[in-house]
Order: structure tokens, then sequence, then C-alpha cells
């Protein structure tokens, strides 16, 4: 009585062509996903690999760990290096596991 009743109007169709901006989007999202992650991923995994190829008896690296020491052997046919922390301590450590080659004298200045 009090209320008065409430029509819909009549919405026109919806409108089609939203498939090119979808695509668009999903294209700079690539870039970004390409420039922003995969790149920058890709290029450290390749200085690590080169790092690990030109590891030498007698370099001085730094380890993941914090540990500082002399390569004392390298073995070509495995992934692991014979690492000496001093001249009574050495250990066998994994390749993978140096993060730098530190340039020589590096030790003896500590």
């Amino acid at each position: 009585m009090f209320i008065s009743n409430a029509y819909a109007n009549a919405a026109g169709a919806p409108q089609g062509g939203g498939t090119m901006e979808l695509i668009f989007m999903l294209a700079v999202f690539g870039v970004i996903f390409y420039f922003m992650i995969f790149r920058p991923q890709a290029k450290r995994a390749k200085e690590q690999k080169e790092l690990m190829a030109s590891l030498s008896k007698g370099d001085e690296v730094l380890m993941n760990g914090g540990l500082l020491g002399k390569i004392a052997k390298v073995s070509e046919d495995s992934d692991y290096v014979l690492l000496s922390l001093n001249d009574s301590t050495q250990v066998t450590v994994k390749k993978d596991f140096i993060t730098a080659v530190l340039p020589k004298g590096s030790i003896q200045s500590l």
C-alpha cells in the first residue's frame, strides 16, 4: 500500500571484445614475469655454474655457512672438493655450497 513497486530496467546485452584486452594483460604479465623473475634467476644460476667450473687447487673460497678455506684437492669426476681450513683441518664439501672465490691472501689478512 505505501511501498511502490520496483521494476528492473531492461539491461543491454553484455559487451563482447574483452578477449583482446585479456590476451594483452596476459602478455604484459608474461613479460613482467620474464624480466623480473626468470631472467635474473637464470643469470645467477649461470654465474654459479661458471664459478663451480672455474675452481682449482689453491683458490681461497667462502662457503655458504661462512667458512673460509683454501682448496686442497678438486675432484673432476665428482662434485666435491677438499677444503683446507688450516694446516691440520681439512673437510670435504660439495661444490654447490661455495659462494665466492676470494682474492689470494684473503685468509692471511684475517
